[in-house]
């Protein structure tokens, strides 16, 4: 069996930049087996996988997101770059694609100005005391932190940006957590908030732009700060931009794409 695959680049404009992903539309479900080895074989922080579904459903199209590692309840990247695919190479003729995910329902429209605009929850966290092994694998690590329930992430603020981008967190210290990964914020220097994520429990040692962190970046950001609308940036190796709102229990995240290739899979 032949089954397309597409690379994109998400939350940037230029090819290299941003975080690539792996999109796989199907036809039909592949055993979950087959789609993690696909995952492992594509060697990206994220592979999506979605199905159409009948017309008069509620839903569009079904998604699913694996790293190298396992399954995940929220992408924002891979399914920015998912949408970039479903618009520009199956010919979707409609202004928004509707999503049925493991997060619930999801959307992504076409702004005017181009740009993509994923439709996301807001993510509830918890304030908490910062658990001993993240104390150990980060320099400066505040007392208190915040838990993510929904996908085990922990988030970190720092001090300033600075902060962020030299961070050099132990990678192995933080993979014994046992959970997602961990965010680590400060405000910006020229945008409202910076991050960097770290998710070496889910095979990412670094990811490069991750849109489903600022599902609870954005809120947190958004009462600190007093405003709705918040620039983003993720100040990674390969950086990305993000431009985002908060709308009550959902979160508008807006990046760019940019396609790199496509190709055909072959499976026995």
């Amino acid at each position: 069996m032949t089954y397309p695959i597409y690379q994109v680049d998400a939350f940037t404009s230029k090819i290299f930049g941003g975080n690539p992903a792996a999109v796989m539309p199907l036809e039909s479900w592949l055993p979950d087996e087959t789609m993690l080895s696909l995952a492992i074989e594509n060697n990206l922080s994220e592979t999506a996988f979605f199905v159409q579904l009948p017309e008069g459903d509620e839903a569009d199209f079904h998604i699913r997101w694996f790293t190298p590692g396992i399954e995940v309840p929220l992408c924002g990247h891979a399914t920015l770059a998912s949408a970039w695919v479903i618009f520009n190479k199956l010919g979707w003729d409609k202004d928004q694609i509707r999503i049925r995910s493991k997060s619930g329902p999801l959307s992504v429209r076409q702004a005017d100005d181009g740009w993509l605009v994923l439709d996301f929850p807001n993510l509830a966290f918890e304030e908490q005391s910062t658990p001993a092994l993240i104390r150990e694998a980060l320099d400066n690590a505040p007392d208190a932190s915040f838990f993510v329930p929904n996908d085990t992430n922990y988030m970190v603020v720092l001090r300033d940006e600075d902060a962020v981008r030299s961070a050099q967190p132990d990678l192995r210290k933080l993979k014994q957590i046992g959970n997602q990964g961990l965010i680590i914020t400060a405000p910006g220097e020229d945008c409202d908030f910076v991050s960097r994520y770290f998710a070496p429990g889910a095979g990412i040692d670094e990811d490069p732009v991750t849109g489903s962190i600022h599902s609870v970046l954005v809120p947190y950001w958004s009462e600190k700060l007093g405003k709705t609308r918040l620039d983003a940036r993720q100040v990674s190796a390969r950086g990305g931009v993000l431009h985002c709102e908060l709308k009550g229990d959902r979160v508008d995240i807006a990046g760019q794409a940019a396609f790199f290739m496509e190709g055909s899979v072959y499976l026995p």
